[in-house]
């Protein structure tokens, strides 16, 4: 489905994807309206007054407005730090909705969709690639909420404001302030907006460059320095940030030409508003007397005339934030763009896309087994992708899985958000983390701050392997379960894995695991034998033993695993 892709058809499926409530958007931009509004009638009131008061009227005549002023710049504060409020949990209430429908459609598409396995899917993006599309590219929606649509919209109420009440003063400088907005409101916008465009266009490769080299520095830090290749990809890194920061320069001209355009507008609304209060005062009566002389046929009062100039400053508020708002608009533009390129590349509608399940019988113990680089996660990786949504389907085991910084109990809710704390710690001892478990301030509501960072690599695999057991699926797909784990504790999870009647797994459902170090008392009743080549012998190790060499899309799609 294509869809349109002008700034109109952006926003409509951006306020589709954030969910954004029209009741909370419009209360939002009234709190908007009435904070400016009061600074508007702030600066009005307070222009009368000054003029007022050098004509020397009796005090009592100025109480009233005395007080409206003090009122006007009190709720002014106020009214703002409640439009901020409102602003914000409409933003921060639409980007967990976004990430929710993001992270469904991920899940959906690597784990459980028929679509074959791509070079665009999300299983081959690099992490820093995936991690910016799902965490700054939301956050550039959330931010055209905050800076793009509240500031539009209470710009574009606040400005009619004032070119009308301006209007009843003077046409002619009504007219003024209305070019004036509109250099400032739409030109000066325009040409942010111009030049967001081309930092965006510039830098993109580069920032997503600079964010994956760093990621996979900061990940594999260990290894790259072991091979001899940390220098190598620091410097990738590098140069990636400088070209960024380089194209970022490039482009900063046409935004300081917008930056300019605002004081500008302000200058000339300001001393085109005076030259037409000095001609109109001029055929009036403005000598100052002990009380208000009126206006000749043509003229204009000197509280008229204090309004007509410093009104126009005050107009200028709501809209000088607008080239910072045409500038979020258009990268949250492109990070929707990207976003439904991702959510397409993943898969986001598979139904037309399903295969049959294969074959494999419930039970059933495989073990896939090679030397490093063969494909044997890349075999798990397409395994996983010939899954039906209409299914539990299967549970992918990652070696990299993410733990997430909170607690313990909700790091497993991810496979089985109903899970109760109790089956959750029957999981953690099943799999070897009873004295652990034990050893937590908390038991299984212990915070995990900093994610992985708070346990060791051995405890961080079993509490992702418990995360994948308590899972509803039927296949469990286990990418080397026993890493970081000792050679003697990881032979016994192996051998409990592999074994039907070790009861760590019901027999009904099927474990396929990739191994380097696979225990010659295993009871897997079959192995995957992947050759460096990608050729894969499979054996049959509980029936009649055959050795049958199969070619398959592990040889046309080989990754390192």
């Amino acid at each position: 489905m294509t869809h349109p892709r002008g700034v109109a058809g952006d926003l409509r499926r951006m306020w589709s994807l954030l969910e954004l409530s029209p009741r909370r958007v419009l209360l939002s931009v009234l709190w908007g309206v009435v904070a400016l509004g009061s600074g508007l009638g702030l600066a009005a009131l307070a222009a009368w007054l000054i003029a007022r008061a050098w004509q020397m009227p009796p005090v009592l005549d100025l109480s009233v407005a005395v007080v409206a002023v003090r009122a006007l710049g009190i709720s002014r504060g106020v009214f703002r730090y409640v439009e901020r409020l409102a602003t914000h949990d409409v933003a921060l209430r639409a980007m967990t909705t976004a990430r929710e429908t993001v992270y469904a459609s991920l899940a959906a598409a690597d784990i459980w969709t028929g679509r074959p396995r791509g070079a665009t899917d999300s299983t081959r993006l690099r992490r820093g690639d995936l991690l910016t599309r799902i965490g700054s590219d939301i956050d550039d929606l959330g931010a055209v909420v905050v800076r793009a649509l509240m500031p539009i919209a209470v710009a574009a109420v606040l400005a009619v404001a004032a070119i009308g009440l301006l209007a009843t003063i003077s046409m002619a400088a009504a007219v003024v302030l209305a070019l004036a907005l509109a250099l400032a409101g739409v030109f000066a916008p325009w040409l942010s907006a111009r030049a967001a465009r081309e930092a965006e266009l510039a830098v993109r490769a580069d920032r997503a460059e600079f964010t994956a080299a760093a990621v996979t520095v900061l990940d594999h830090a260990a290894e790259l320095r072991v091979a001899g290749r940390l220098d190598g990809a620091l410097a990738t890194a590098t140069s990636a940030g400088r070209r960024a920061v380089a194209a970022e320069d490039r482009a900063a001209s046409h935004s300081a030409w917008s930056a300019a355009a605002t004081p500008l507008a302000i200058g000339v609304s300001v001393l085109g508003a005076l030259l037409i209060g000095i001609l109109l005062y001029g055929n009036g009566s403005g000598a100052p007397a002990a009380a208000p002389q009126p206006a000749a046929p043509g003229g204009t009062t000197p509280m008229a005339l204090a309004v007509l100039v410093l009104l126009p400053l005050s107009a200028f508020e709501a809209v000088a934030v607008l080239p910072a708002a045409a500038q979020a608009l258009t990268k949250g533009r492109a990070a929707l763009h990207r976003i439904e390129a991702l959510r397409r590349d993943a898969g986001a509608d598979p139904w037309h896309r399903r295969r049959a399940l294969p074959e494999l019988p419930a039970g059933r113990r495989i073990a896939v087994i090679g030397p490093s680089g063969a494909g044997k996660t890349t075999a798990l990786m397409a395994w996983a992708g010939l899954f039906d949504t209409a299914r539990p389907g299967a549970t992918f085991f990652a070696e990299d899985a993410h733990l997430f910084g909170t607690t313990v109990l909700e790091n497993l809710r991810v496979a089985r958000p109903e899970l109760t704390a109790a089956e959750a710690e029957k999981a953690l001892r099943t799999v070897g983390l009873g004295e652990w478990l034990d050893g937590a301030p908390e038991g299984v509501h212990t915070d995990l701050i900093g994610g992985a960072a708070a346990v060791s690599g051995g405890q961080r695999r079993r509490i992702l392997l418990a995360r994948a057991l308590i899972s509803p699926a039927e296949v469990l797909l286990l990418d080397e379960p026993t890493e970081h784990l000792e050679d003697a504790a990881g032979a016994d999870l192996l051998r409990a894995l592999l074994d039907v009647d070790s009861g760590l797994i019901a027999p009904d459902r099927t474990v396929v695991v990739v191994t380097h170090r696979l225990p010659p008392d295993h009871r897997a009743d079959t192995i995957v034998d992947i050759d460096a080549s990608g050729r894969a012998a499979i054996r049959k190790t509980r029936s009649e033993q055959a050795v049958r060499p199969a070619r398959n899309s592990v040889a046309d799609s080989r990754s390192a695993d």
